[in-house]
């Protein structure tokens, strides 16, 4: 059976709103990535076969497919052409799965997965400024509803009975989870560093040391008077890139590169578009299916964090253990740069599992519009 291993994985620091990366354009902020996969395997860009780059915010600065401009600034040949997904929050991880598809067929030998989103550029929802993108057919199928995801994670809680204390108490967990990381060195083999005319950011910047539920009791609730959800348990906006370089184990001696997991199984669903994000948990059991495991061989779980609800219900309904979810923290505390995220989420899995002998890791991110990824890799000796 045809097999596709990924041999390198990087990314850039997750830069806040305004921060660190906000004056960077995402075409160079890409950039970094794509030329450190070169510096760290030594590869001639010109053997890869396709860049797949993930980003949701597709207008303005991330406009006119920003995965062929991202290689041309990262200076490759022009003969490396590149293409953009957009699987809302999981187009990285989407870009992922399809550059597997791509090694796994026979089509191509090197493919370069990834994704990018500034945000502080681009603003959340940019992209449908002045526009209607669900239409009146959509509207009649679900009506009252206008697909807003912080009223979906109020939804869940609902829906699985959570309180505020405990979606408070989920966020100060990931800050705390993401600081101890920091401060392990747990992220500084797979961080490029970036530089700007600025300063040189090499951390995440959107750790909050110090966080309570206490203090996260005092914010207000964002999409309802009386809802739990809020900024402080909610993911942050944020800039970064990640890119991960997918090929075959043959190819891979050929160019004299070592593996550092294989891809295992990857799923995709479609769930309910008004709970909008629950598709994690039956992408989660499909791609267990497809991989032939049980929950119980998995050894670490990114269960991306949009919202405090979306994991907590994931952990409700999978029976998981709840110390082998985010366990360097998630998006509340290290950000969530939309296109970036998925392939950032697996740049950090697959460092951990290097890092602790974890056999087994599985990645979902729920998505805009009620579908989910899930992936699973697993460690090569």
């Amino acid at each position: 059976m045809p097999e596709a291993v990924i041999v390198e994985a990087v990314r850039t620091p997750v830069g806040k709103r305004g921060g660190g990366l906000s004056r960077m354009h995402a075409a160079d902020l890409s950039a970094v990535v794509l030329r450190a996969l070169v510096d760290r395997t030594g590869i001639d860009p010109a053997v890869v076969d396709d860049v797949v780059w993930g980003c949701v915010g597709q207008i303005g600065d991330q406009s006119g497919n920003i995965g062929r401009y991202s290689v041309l600034a990262a200076g490759w040949p022009e003969s490396v052409p590149g293409t953009t997904v957009n699987r809302a929050c999981g187009s990285s991880q989407q870009a992922l799965d399809f550059a597997v598809q791509a090694v796994l067929s026979g089509q191509m030998d090197v493919v370069v997965a990834g994704g990018v989103e500034v945000m502080s550029r681009v603003p959340l929802g940019a992209a449908k400024a002045g526009g209607e993108p669900y239409g009146p057919q959509v509207h009649d199928r679900y009506p009252g509803f206008d697909f807003n995801q912080g009223i979906s994670a109020e939804k869940i809680a609902q829906k699985w009975g959570l309180t505020r204390t405990e979606a408070d108490s989920y966020a100060a967990r990931s800050h705390a989870r993401a600081a101890a990381a920091q401060d392990a060195g747990a992220f500084d083999a797979q961080i490029v560093p970036v530089t700007t005319p600025n300063t040189t950011l090499t951390v995440d910047e959107g750790v909050r040391r110090g966080t309570t539920v206490e203090k996260l009791a005092a914010l207000k609730s964002s999409f309802l008077d009386d809802g739990l959800i809020h900024a402080g348990n909610a993911s942050q906006i944020s800039d970064g890139a990640a890119a991960l370089l997918v090929t075959t184990p043959e190819k891979a001696r050929e160019l004299g590169l070592t593996p550092l997991v294989r891809h295992q199984a990857g799923a995709v669903v479609g769930a309910d578009p008004v709970l909008m994000l629950t598709g994690p948990i039956p992408a989660t059991e499909k791609v267990l299916h497809r991989a032939g495991l049980a929950l119980s061989d998995v050894g670490v779980f990114e269960v991306n964090e949009a919202f405090a609800t979306v994991p907590l219900a994931w952990l409700a309904e999978t029976g998981a253990d709840p110390e082998l979810v985010n366990p360097l923290g998630g998006a509340i505390s290290l950000g969530h740069p939309l296109g970036a995220s998925g392939a950032v989420l697996m740049t950090r899995m697959i460092h951990h599992m290097r890092r602790h002998s974890i056999r087994y890791g599985l990645q979902t991110m729920c998505e805009g519009g009620g579908t989910a990824n899930a992936t699973i890799v697993e460690l090569v000796p």
